[in-house]
């Protein structure tokens, strides 16, 4: 059973910088593009960053500058996600996303449970 666990959530200041986590468990061949989504109470999750396999990245607008989305594909399986320059607006549950290759290469989506980043003014 594939499994994503993220960490590094939590409350912090305006101005300030977090940097999430998101290790992926399980009977996997291989893992295609890797994202972090977010939303905020009454909204709809949208993307934030995206990785792909090779190194690609590509940001919301509104993060550009400030976010910065890194993997790790050796024994980790892990996405990251340096956030700085937090800002109030930046509040929301974030969920990380992985494509996940199955030992058949069919690609199946799976969802961390998300964590809590609460940016105070």
């Amino acid at each position: 059973q594939v499994q994503l666990v993220e960490s590094g959530g939590g409350l912090v200041q305006a101005g300030g910088s977090l940097r999430l986590s998101c290790t992926v468990s399980g009977s996997i061949f291989g893992i295609d593009a890797m994202g972090w989504y977010r939303q905020a109470p009454g909204k709809q999750r949208w993307l934030v960053a995206v990785i792909t396999s090779g190194g690609s990245t590509n940001y919301a607008d509104s993060v550009k500058g400030r976010f910065t989305i890194s993997r790790d594909d050796n024994a980790k399986n892990a996405v990251y996600l340096q956030m700085n320059s937090l800002q109030p607006e930046d509040t929301a549950v974030y969920y990380c996303k992985a494509e996940c290759l199955d030992y058949g290469l069919y690609e199946y989506d799976y969802w961390g449970q998300g964590t809590q980043v609460t940016v105070s003014s």
